[in-house]
């Protein structure tokens, strides 16, 4: 099933462009969320009068999506844990412990967004991948430290 990208969407498209679907993926999923419409004659005459309107909220929301990525990459993030011997964690420190600190720090962010390549299982300082947009990724200082200091 052809059809139109509303907005850009991870691993499938961005906004504008005419994709060639699964029907159930786009009658499940993309339609009913507002994100796509079915590439008919009809509807690509609609999509040329939304798109100058929709390019304009495009820009607005990069935008802010960078303003937000500078404002992350100036702070410093420390994560406490706790420790056994050798400074190893118990468990590891995934998406969802980094969020929760970015979110203590006013930054809201989906778990999924934090790109981290390996779990973090050692203390140390590292640099995080967060995804703010697709095309915004911010670079983040995240320091793991041990609950006793």
């Amino acid at each position: 099933m052809k059809v139109i990208l509303r907005s850009d969407i991870t691993n499938v498209g961005r906004q504008g462009e005419i994709k060639d679907v699964s029907a159930g993926f786009a009658r499940n999923y993309l339609v009913p969320q507002n994100l796509a419409m079915e590439a008919t004659p009809q509807n690509m005459k609609v999509w040329e009068r939304e798109k100058v309107k929709l390019e304009k909220q495009r820009d607005e929301i990069i935008n802010k999506s960078k303003e937000i990525a500078s404002g992350m990459e100036a702070g410093e993030f420390v994560i406490k844990v706790k420790v056994g011997e050798n400074g190893k964690v118990f468990g590891s420190v995934t998406g969802a412990n980094i969020a929760r600190i970015l979110e203590e720090k006013g930054f809201e962010v989906n778990k999924r967004d934090i790109l981290l390549s390996d779990s973090i299982k050692e203390l140390g300082n590292y640099e995080i991948s967060v995804r703010l947009h697709p095309e915004v990724t911010a670079k983040i200082k995240l320091s793991v430290i041990s609950e006793k200091e």
